[in-house]
């Protein structure tokens, strides 16, 4: 009796949703639906808006010097390496087009357990890597403002206890700024992040093209000083500069044809922020000697101002960073609130999440609490190592999203796909692979802030989610 007893509650912590039933829930919320208004140009604005960041406008000082001229090699080799979880992301965006991401795939995959884990690790990676984001915002725009109105925001509010100040002011101000456009509808906010997406993006080609005119053909010689060892540990360096890609695939519900658009949108959000680094880092590193780049934050600025011999054009790239920031905190702000909205429905975090406002189609409880929370875990609390957690939250979930291809291909071979992911099951056995050991490469400190929080979500979950899973009182 004992051992039924135990094998029955094992197995319904692996019990699985099934796919027609979760698509057929979707866009369903309590008190309204979310509308499906997003075409795969927002789509794919959604994935670069949250990919195309701070990483370029800091990355190369920390990657340079690992890789020398070669760092553009660095690049390809990271955005290689991206490039195996997004086909598999592909695919399941396609087959399983509904919010949630790869919490969702999890579910119809390799159980309700599982989808826990995989959810907690997205509420990780989202909620701080918005105020770790949103902390960088107010230095940029610091030195925007010192270049065009002579003024700066003291240290006392540009910076969260423990770091040199009491409050950081800016922080908050750029959270609640995209919790004010995501209250407007999915339609809205896509809008204003395409708008800001097209601005970074002209920003960073404007560098190239003032960075090509102080080539110099010496920078690139020689172009792999510290052997291919150096550009190995820069691509790893560089790999965090591609996450994001996976924004498109939390708006399966309001995409207007998302089984189509979805995989489109994240294969070529990869392929522009790519073609964008590789330019970026090309320029780069012919305008400036690449052992100028060792200790270096701003050093698309310096080049700027190196080249032209004018302030003006670092300024000019300050405005494009707060941009670039801003459009980031406002995508991961929005993958952050449709992920609690899929766990919501599905029982597993309270109801409140998964409020839809009839008219709108906005998840406003939902964003404002969510806004709150990352605002002033970002203006009072120094991150420090926890913003580090975000990758291997990150990488846990791109490797799950692996096991799930192969796992939907043996149970559902016969389920239609608009996309597949070539060469199965090489690819996403590959992709496994390669996020399991970039995993292992992070540091112990990492490895331990990401034991407490799982620990902490299966608490959470025993005690709360598992007791009010729909599927639970379903009886499947």
């Amino acid at each position: 009796m004992t051992t039924l007893a135990t094998t029955s509650r094992s197995s319904a912590l692996f019990r699985r949703k099934q796919v027609e039933q979760l698509i057929s829930e979707g866009g369903q919320g309590q008190g309204g639906s979310l509308h499906r208004s997003l075409g795969v140009w927002q789509l794919t604005m959604l994935s670069v808006g949250a990919t195309l960041g701070t990483g370029i406008f800091v990355v190369l000082g920390q990657a340079v010097p690992e890789a020398g001229p070669a760092v553009v090699v660095s690049f390809v080799i990271a955005g290689l390496t991206a490039l195996f979880s997004a086909l598999s992301y592909a695919e399941l965006a396609g087959a399983v087009p509904v919010s949630g991401s790869s919490y969702s795939y999890a579910y119809v995959t390799l159980g309700e357990i599982v989808a826990w884990i995989c959810g907690w690790c997205l509420i990780l990676e989202y909620g701080v890597s918005v105020a770790a984001v949103a902390v960088g915002w107010g230095q940029y725009l610091n030195e925007l403002l010192d270049g065009t109105l002579g003024v700066t925001i003291p240290a006392a509010l540009a910076s969260p206890p423990g770091d040199g100040g009491y409050f950081n002011l800016t922080a908050l101000v750029v959270v609640l700024l995209a919790m004010v456009f995501l209250l407007g509808g999915a339609k809205e906010s896509a809008r204003a992040n395409t708008v800001m997406v097209v601005v970074k993006i002209a920003t960073l080609v404007l560098f190239c093209a003032v960075a090509f005119l102080g080539i110099r053909a010496g920078n690139y010689a020689p172009f792999m000083p510290l052997g291919m060892a150096g550009v190995s540990a820069a691509s790893t360096t560089l790999f965090f500069s591609y996450v994001g890609f996976d924004a498109a695939s939390t708006a399966g519900e309001e995409a207007r044809n998302a089984q189509r658009d979805l995989p489109r949108a994240i294969m070529l959000s990869l392929a522009i922020v790519t073609l964008l680094y590789c330019l970026v880092a090309a320029a780069a590193v012919g305008a400036m000697p690449w052992q100028r780049f060792q200790g270096s934050e701003a050093a698309l600025a310096e080049i700027m101002k190196s080249v032209t011999g004018q302030r003006f054009w670092a300024v000019l790239l300050a405005a494009g960073a707060v941009v670039a920031i801003a459009s980031v905190v406002l995508t991961v702000l929005y993958g952050q609130t449709r992920i609690l909205f899929a766990m919501s429905r599905d029982g597993l975090v309270p109801r409140v999440f998964a409020r839809v406002h009839p008219r709108t189609g906005a998840l406003r409880a939902n964003t404002v609490i969510v806004a709150l929370f990352c605002g002033l875990l970002a203006a009072a609390v120094p991150l420090g190592q926890l913003a580090e957690a975000t990758s291997i939250g990150t990488l846990f979930a791109f490797a799950l999203v692996n096991v799930a291809v192969i796992v939907l291909r043996r149970t559902r071979p016969d389920m239609p796909r608009a996309f597949r992911a070539p060469l199965f099951p090489l690819v996403p056995a590959v992709g496994f692979i390669l996020c399991i050991w970039r995993m292992f490469d992070l540091d112990a400190v990492t490895w331990k802030v990401f034991g407490i929080w799982m620990a902490v979500g299966l608490a959470f979950y025993f005690a709360y989610g598992r007791r009010r899973s729909r599927l639970a009182a379903a009886g499947e």
